[in-house]
């Protein structure tokens, strides 16, 4: 079987995170003998801002904490961090690789680049999760969380639609990868099903 290597990509509020989630159940289920490498930067920005908080304190972490829910991004530099030490601890040829967080620039995008042709990765997918502004904006405000003020959602949006579009295009047109457009407008469940559609894998 040729590993999946799948990324997904959309603004907040376009379900990224649910949708990463049921897919990698799905294939954990379809694929019991195989591994599944699930990457989130977000989670991972997460977990050390909250490590920081109580191991010794470092300004990585600190800066980390107080700017995570700003809706600024992080550097590429620490994004790439992050997603590249998991990749070296966990990822090799064979396994099953699902990507929520990044790249959310080109630049990002030509590293990641580097690093499939490193673990001899082909035949990627892009799961691009359409959305309108206003739909994502009313979805961050029910979400409830204390970091979706209405100034964060729209730095949120304005950084999306400024440096993720070429990312889009990058992948649309690079060899060897194939961009799949789901209507995240739907339900979460009709979500998932157009995405295992688009790679033929059912529920």
């Amino acid at each position: 079987m040729h590993p999946h290597t799948i990324i997904f990509i959309g603004p907040h509020g376009s379900g990224k995170g649910t949708q990463i989630e049921k897919l990698d159940a799905v294939m954990r289920a379809a694929y019991p003998r195989e591994r599944v490498v699930t990457i989130q930067t977000g989670r991972l920005f997460r977990a050390l801002a909250k490590e920081n908080e109580t191991e010794q304190e470092s300004y990585t972490g600190t800066h980390l904490r107080d700017t995570l829910n700003t809706g600024i991004w992080q550097p590429d530099f620490l994004t790439t961090a992050l997603w590249g030490n998991v990749m070296i601890a966990e990822v090799d040829p064979l396994c099953h690789l699902l990507m929520d967080g990044f790249p959310r620039t080109r630049a990002q995008a030509e590293v990641l680049a580097g690093a499939f042709d490193f673990y001899k990765r082909q035949d990627i997918i892009v799961v691009n999760l359409n959305v309108s502004d206003e739909v994502a904006r009313v979805r961050m405000k029910s979400r409830a969380r204390l970091d979706d003020t209405e100034v964060v959602i729209e730095k949120r949006l304005r950084l999306y639609n400024q440096e993720t579009p070429p990312v889009i295009e990058f992948y649309r047109a690079r060899s060897q990868t194939t961009v799949l457009d789901i209507d995240a407008t739907q339900t979460i469940e009709g979500i998932h099903e157009s995405i295992l559609q688009g790679l033929g894998l059912h529920s």
